[in-house]
């Protein structure tokens, strides 16, 4: 039943492929870190994200759909035609 959510999770994020998108991830030791980018690409176990590059040091950053499932990020995807989220990636 896991590998049939996970295939949603993955099928959820290739429809917003090049959209962009906010992160909202556990950082440890109650941290909560929160990148906004684009979301560039979806592979069999990862997402790739596109930080923005003003915002970050790093230019790329990963994430397994196990890490949506377990919610450890949150994804929240940006309405193309607004600057505001409409859609919170939910399991």
């Amino acid at each position: 039943m896991a590998k049939n959510t996970l295939l949603d999770i993955k099928r959820n994020l290739d429809a917003h492929i090049g959209q962009k998108i906010t992160l909202r991830a556990n950082g440890g030791r109650r941290k909560t870190i929160e990148r906004t980018g684009v979301l560039e690409e979806t592979y069999p176990s990862v997402f790739i994200v596109k930080l923005d590059e003003e915002q970050e040091t790093f230019k790329r950053v990963s994430y397994s759909y196990a890490d949506i499932l377990t919610e450890s990020v949150e994804v929240m995807v940006f309405d193309p035609g607004s600057e505001t989220s409409s859609y919170n990636m939910e399991t």
